[in-house]
């Protein structure tokens, strides 16, 4: 019996692991599009991880407002076969939505909620593409009482960004009163790129200077370093004690040379070569070796978290 009830947890387990597999996750933190979804789920792809935008709205007098800035961010969800978006404005008002495509009418449906305006019944837009926009509709009177709808277009999408518009119109779409704009760019990962190799070339500088508190300051609490021929040395104060040179001894040159830089999410990767020298009553010792380091993103600084390197 214990054995059956092993063997039909194998197959549950093994399923489990298999149905997640285009979820957010640390190598893919925005999750992926399952190929099996209608192929309307790549309608959003170009939107898929996070923008930088300016949103402004009307003011009672119907004026337009001061421009806030918020974040916003779309990700692939329900195992790649949904997309969910939240947004965060400057001053702390939280939204989001899960979209989702139902082949069988051949829409999107979206369903939104706020911080700002909780609901047991969530307000719900559908619609889909529009030539090279997406839009949206959901039904709402005028304050005077005449019939319409209120209208979400994403328009000029592309992998730098998009812009979005909510607007009421008629149903002829024939009178329109836009009352919410929002100019998104794609966050782009070449500043996160520059900081790595900031604290690259700024880790050289401190080992060759012996400035090893400031070197142990470039790995995260909970850093691991793993040397040549050695056991796994874990958390700073270890990884510092490591680093410390013996007395008499020094280090002349150090460059690291980073072959690729790839940024995931609050994590990265990179791999390269390294070289130096350092001098002692013996003379100067040239090395060279090849490393690879994977980086977490903490407060808005890299710092190395896994630090793994053999000489050559």
């Amino acid at each position: 019996m214990k054995f059956l009830f092993t063997f039909l947890l194998v197959p549950l387990f093994c399923f489990g692991q298999l149905s997640s597999k285009y979820e957010p996750s640390a190598l893919n933190p925005y999750g992926l599009p399952n190929p099996d979804a209608p192929k309307e789920i790549l309608d959003f792809d170009p939107l898929i991880g996070t923008c930088d935008c300016i949103s402004t709205t009307r003011n009672v007098d119907q004026s337009w407002g001061d421009s806030q800035k918020m974040t916003w961010t779309f990700k692939y969800i329900m195992n790649g076969t949904g997309i969910q978006d939240e947004t965060l404005k400057e001053d702390g008002s939280h939204s989001g939505s899960i979209r989702q495509f139902i082949a069988d009418s051949s829409k999107w449906y979206v369903h939104w909620y706020s911080n700002t305006t909780p609901s047991t019944s969530l307000p719900t837009w559908e619609g889909g593409k529009r030539g090279d926009s997406i839009v949206l509709y959901r039904e709402q009177k005028a304050p005077n009482g005449m019939d319409g709808s209120y209208r979400l277009t994403f328009s000029n999408i592309s992998e730098k960004g998009f812009h979005w518009i909510g607007e009421w119109v008629d149903t002829t779409e024939k009178f329109v009163f836009p009352t919410w704009k929002i100019e998104c760019v794609k966050r782009d990962s070449n500043w996160d790129k520059e900081i790595i190799l900031k604290n690259v070339a700024a880790f050289s500088k401190a080992y060759m200077d012996g400035n090893i508190e400031k070197l142990s300051q470039f790995y995260t609490e909970d850093g691991k370093i793993f040397p040549n021929n050695t056991d796994i040395i874990s958390g700073r104060d270890a990884i510092k004690k490591r680093w410390t040179l013996p007395e008499g001894v020094s280090i002349k040159y150090h460059k690291v040379t980073p072959l690729e830089i790839k940024i995931i999410g609050d994590f990265a990767y990179d791999f390269g070569y390294y070289e130096g020298s350092s001098v002692s009553q013996k003379g100067e010792s040239p090395f060279k070796g090849k490393y690879v380091i994977v980086w977490k993103k903490l407060d808005g600084d890299w710092k190395m978290y896994l630090d793994i390197w053999n000489n050559i």
